[in-house]
């Protein structure tokens, strides 16, 4: 084999990519097969699920129109004409709720951006009746994401024509904010073609990876939609263009090519690739945006992810499954005890709804509910259990080594760390050494506050150090703990000992649900969707930005230019800057003016890591091919060695490889290298690079089983001119809102990349998110903030007297949820109610008030005798243990406690109920007979002030009043629910 096949270098390789398959293509359905345009004008909208034919997910949907104002078209628009009729209320509130979740929003409140744009001009009622709208909003976009949400079903979501108003602000929200109508989808547009001799801004974009495209897209639907608001001042929409430094688009997603292709290994025609950068999609439930890219709208072909996982030796001997088992409940204990030293973030508190209205997708009504008058939630059988808060703990589900560019594994408060650490490792299976006490435990304060700037790897290890004082450990258990680290470094691409420790997982909470997966054929085809769909985007390769001349306030009036060293010269009224953190560190752009400090403070203070791969090709699979991955356990430079420090060269290579097999089309092995591994191999070359993965695969899989691979791609990105590493990690000296501060414009410089989210960072859907919001600013800045219609809400309809006859029945009586009896307050007005209020009160005095629950608990009743005990444990091993921590204790020991030691508190908790059973039976007795002596007076009262022919013939209605007892409220008779502002 020739030296050429070795120097294949995936960061500066000139391979471009070919256009979309079928499943992203761009062309519109053929002439013959349209229907005729009259039909597509009039045939009204369809939304479900995406269709199963994944040739027809890229037709576009409808003729493209104007986007008028919802507050414009009430005389257009039905209230409720976007609410599904058939489908019960409670499913529809459910879906409404989970299609909150799942756009990373709270249904209950409103959002810090809402809350702004809001909080001066809602009143309490109308905060539930927007979050209603706005739910309901993003249920019909995720509903099928291939069809874009116009105004006029945005009106339709709201239940009455008074609320117009609020639908018009959630809808503009929306859209603005990138929640709905995003990604490669046809965007509603002004049929009229603005003049060509008009004016027009222009939107410089640096970089053409997914945060650059998605942002570059996200304008162009943008600018689109709100097209009048430059048509009607005699300009054309601005023009967005993309200047990207190499051949290719995709930045750190790149799919290379194999050199050599075998067809029909892959569905679709689909090119045999192999991912040198991102490689896994981190879930796509609860809130993923690349689900509806994905899968939503480009319809790609994807692998779903096993996390089962054989990890060999150095020696090539499989280790122990429950050696493996054990070391890792070690090292999540390890991790737990390190984060108890996490800087918690700080909540932003905004206003919200009724939470039991929305559970109902029910507004408000004037003088609200009485508890007895709201139907009881009924569990779905299908409905998804909600997201739990994500703390630190045990991983639960998520594959070794799918952290970070993966994303981080998921965690949940299950953690032993609130116990002593002798307990802990005899709960684990440790053996305990001769003489330990099982309250020993281990103190990590000397070393947490030994430095200004504290590692997570140095208190890590001095915990491992520590737990060598309370068990046997091997040199076994030490290469797998150091294993672990290895993994730590591949999600946050940077040694442990380079690490934050308050900070490293500042974005835990965040994490996506669902398998991890990887995308059959190539995780290029996102970005190339992103630049062909809808239509093409301006790109202009092998465009190397030199520098940038901006405004650094509004009132400078020089122009802004971006210059690149072709000598081309681009003028610009915004500029984007997507080019990784690493090129932003390296001075690659020269800035006029220079940025600020405090820019150049947070560049610096923020880490850029490394992580590499040594692909291998073969003929054949030697490996279990059923599996998507396997570990390698690596020596300590000094053989045998128990110090942690002697591991930390090494431990990162090759130390997992993934069966590449499923998503290549070709039998393909990939071996990672992360921490100091990773930069040693920009350092090694790629024939001793291969030498160490043949033996090392040879000793686990035997000599004659493993052959020569057939091409080897070793990456270099800490070479790439254009990335200078991978992705970004939180350095010691890092501050909390240092993400936010990189995410700040500067002048009209606005920035975005994955190394700008804060919540996601260091992944593909963070850097699409940045996108998202760098979208949002630059509109703001060329077209102002999203405008509010007067009036907001639109006042209460006037109530007529109606005359005397029949009660009306009301005309949405399919509507469940509305279960009051239309009849009953259709009948002519009886008398006046406050007097017959003082006749009721007089004579049987207040309705009985239900009695509130025990509130008791054996738990509660276990933690208030224990608080003190439980409080002094915690503080012996930690000064500062807060009530969470004491909380957490709390529930370990209360769930190590025996039968016996549970029994009073379980008897003084049933003995409570039992009391609160008894009352709660008292007053549904008393309640029957007052309702049915209110009933009686009512009745009596109504009929004596009735003429003698109408009383037979309201009876009904009457009984039905008397019913309600003390109600007041009115029911509609309207097509829907009439709220009156509070």
């Amino acid at each position: 084999m020739s030296d050429g096949t070795f120097k294949a270098d995936a960061v500066t390789s000139n391979d471009e990519l070919d256009p979309p398959s079928a499943s992203v293509s761009s062309s519109r359905t053929n002439a013959e097969t349209q229907p005729p345009k009259a039909q597509l004008i009039t045939e009204p909208k369809r939304r479900g699920r995406p269709p199963k034919d994944k040739s027809a997910i890229a037709v576009s949907t409808g003729r493209p129109r104007r986007a008028s104002e919802i507050s414009r078209l009430h005389e257009k628009v039905r209230p409720r004409s976007s609410l599904p009729t058939s489908l019960p209320k409670d499913v529809f509130a459910s879906e409404c709720v989970e299609a909150a979740y799942a756009s990373r929003l709270d249904p209950y409140a409103l959002h810090p951006s809402e809350h702004r744009l809001l909080v001066n001009v809602l009143m309490n009622t109308e905060v539930t009746v927007y979050l209603n709208i706005r739910n309901a909003l993003l249920r019909l976009w995720l509903q099928n994401p291939l069809c874009s949400v116009t105004v006029e079903e945005a009106a339709g979501c709201a239940k009455d024509g008074r609320f117009f108003g609020l639908a018009e602000v959630a809808y503009k929200w929306l859209v603005r904010h990138g929640y709905i109508n995003f990604g490669c989808t046809e965007v509603p547009r002004d049929p009229t073609p603005p003049k060509k001799t008009a004016s027009q801004k222009t939107v410089v974009v640096i970089g053409a990876g997914v945060a650059g495209l998605t942002t570059a897209r996200q304008l162009e639907g943008l600018f689109a939609q709100q097209s009048e608001r430059w048509t009607d001042i005699g300009e054309r929409p601005p023009h967005v263009v993309v200047l990207e430094g190499r051949k290719r688009i995709g930045g750190r997603v790149y799919s290379k090519p194999l050199r050599s292709q075998s067809a029909e290994t892959l569905p679709q025609g689909l090119r045999n690739t192999v991912e040198m950068g991102a490689m896994i999609v981190t879930g796509f439930e609860h809130g993923n945006p690349l689900d509806t890219v994905i899968r939503g709208q480009l319809g790609l072909a994807y692998h779903l992810m096993t996390d089962e996982l054989t990890i060999y030796d150095c020696d090539g001997k499989a280790i122990d499954q429950k050696k493996d088992m054990i070391n890792t409940e070690l090292y999540t204990d390890i991790s737990d005890r390190a984060g108890e030293y996490r800087a918690m973030a700080q909540n932003f508190n905004t206003l919200k709804g009724d939470e039991e209205l929305i559970d109902r997708a029910r507004d408000p009504i004037a003088g609200g509910y009485e508890n007895f008058q709201l139907e009881p939630l009924i569990p779905l059988e299908n409905a998804k259990p909600r997201k739990p808060v994500l703390r630190r703990g045990r991983r639960r589900n998520a594959p070794s080594g799918t952290e970070k560019l993966t994303g981080r594994s998921r965690v949940i408060e299950e953690s032993d760390a609130t116990l002593s650490a002798a307990r802990a490792a005899k709960t684990m299976g440790w053996q305990l050494k001769e003489g330990i006490a099982k309250n020993q435990s281990i103190s990590l304060h000397k070393v947490a506050r030994s430095s200004a700037y504290p590692t997570l790897g140095a208190v890590m290890d001095e915990a491992i150090e520590q737990y060598r004082d309370l068990i046997d450990l091997t040199a076994q258990d030490m290469r797998l703990l150091n294993w672990h680290h290895a993994n730590l470094e591949y999600a946050n691409a940077a040694p442990v000992s380079s690490l934050s420790l308050s900070g490293h997982d500042q974005d835990t909470g965040n994490e996506f649900e669902g398998a991890h997966s990887e995308i059959i054929g190539g995780y290029s085809q996102l970005p190339i969707g992103l630049m062909t769909l809808p239509t093409q985007l301006d790109v202009r390769f092998e465009r190397v930005v030199d520098s940038i001349h901006y405004k650094a306030d509004s009132d400078d009036k020089v122009a802004t230019k971006v210059v690149c060293t072709n000598g081309e010269v681009y003028e610009a009224d915004e500029v984007i800057i997507t080019t990784p953190l690493g090129v932003l560190k390296s001075d690659m752009v020269d800035f006029d003016p220079p940025l600020p400090d405090w820019k150049y403070g947070a560049i610096d203070r923020l880490g850029f890591g490394l992580l590499n791969k040594l692909v291998l090709l073969y003929d054949k699979a030697f490996w279990d091919n059923g599996r998507d991955m396997f570990g390698l356990l690596n020596e300590a430079e000094r053989r045998g060695s128990l110090d942690p420090d002697d591991y930390a060269k090494s431990r990162g290579r090759f130390y997992l490889i993934w069966n590449a097999t499923m998503t290549s089309g070709r039998p393909m092995l990939v071996a990672l290298m992360s921490g100091h591994s990773a930069h040693e191999a920009e350092q090694t070359d790629t024939n001793t690079l291969l030498a160490d993965i043949n033996r090392r695969l040879r000793d686990a899989f035997g000599e004659d089983k493993v052959p020569a691979p057939i091409e080897v791609i070793v990456t270099r990105w800490k070479r790439d001119p254009f990335t200078r590493g991978t992705y970004s990690y939180v350095a010691p000296e890092t501050r909390p809102g240092d993400y936010d501060l990189m995410a700040e414009p500067v002048g009209n410089l606005h920035f975005a990349g994955e190394a700008t989210c804060g919540t996601h960072p260091a992944t593909v859907h963070g850097a699409f998110l940045s996108g998202l919001r760098v979208a949002a600013d630059v509109m703001t800045s060329l077209a102002g903030p999203v405008t509010l219609p007067t009036p907001l809400v639109g006042s209460s309809p006037v109530k007529t007297e109606k005359p005397a006859g029949p009660p009306q029945q009301s005309v949405c009586p399919s509507d469940n949820s509305f279960w009051v009896q239309p009849a009953a307050h259709s009948a002519p007005d009886f008398g006046n109610d406050s007097e017959i209020t003082n006749v009721i009160l007089s004579q049987i005095g207040e309705r009985p008030v239900k009695p509130k629950r025990p509130g008791v608990n054996p738990f509660l009743l276990w933690t208030k005798a224990n608080w003190e005990k439980c409080k002094n444990s915690c503080s012996s091993n930690n000064p500062s243990a807060g009530r969470d921590a004491i909380r957490a204790t709390l529930g370990q020991w209360w769930r190590a406690a025996s039968e016996v030691e549970k029994e009073p508190y379980m008897a003084e908790s049933r003995v409570a109920q039992e009391v609160a059973d008894k009352i709660r039976r008292e007053w549904d007795t008393k309640v029957q007979e007052w309702d049915l002596e209110a009933r009686r007076i009512r009745k009596e009262y109504a009929t004596s002030r009735l003429p003698l022919s109408g009383a037979a013939e309201h009876s009904g209605a009457i009984a039905s009043v008397a019913l309600l007892g003390l109600s007041k409220r009115r029911t509609n008779t309207s097509s829907c629910v009439v709220l009156d502002r509070a």
